[in-house]
């Protein structure tokens, strides 16, 4: 496993009901949190990950997978979705995503 990067803290302060949030996935919490995903690897291998509306895209060099934030199949609290949605995302692109209290670990 390869560290990715460091988990936002700030992201959790961007949860509703602290912070306004109509959207009902907690967008501004899911956007924060993938931020710094956008990196390369240190072999030069460029990762990213971006949303869009529902959809969760993973890319970690030519690989590419897709999650859903799915508000009924999995929770309502945007973390829980959040990580199906990255995970599936992971397993979509073939490799393996872990993530711990403090960090982001990814398998090439």
């Amino acid at each position: 496993m390869i560290k990715l990067c460091d988990l936002n803290p700030a992201a959790r302060e961007k949860l509703p009901p602290g912070f306004r949030d109509k959207s009902g996935i907690g967008v501004h919490y899911v956007d924060a949190f993938v931020a710094p995903m956008n990196t390369a690897l240190p072999d030069g291998t460029r990762v990213s990950c971006k949303r869009k509306g529902l959809r969760v895209t993973l890319k970690v060099g030519t690989k590419k997978g897709d999650g859903l934030m799915r508000r009924l199949e999995v929770s309502r609290d945007p973390v829980v979705m959040l990580q199906a949605a990255l995970q599936e995302a992971a397993k979509a692109a073939g490799v393996e995503l872990q993530l711990t209290d403090t960090e982001i670990l990814l398998a090439p």
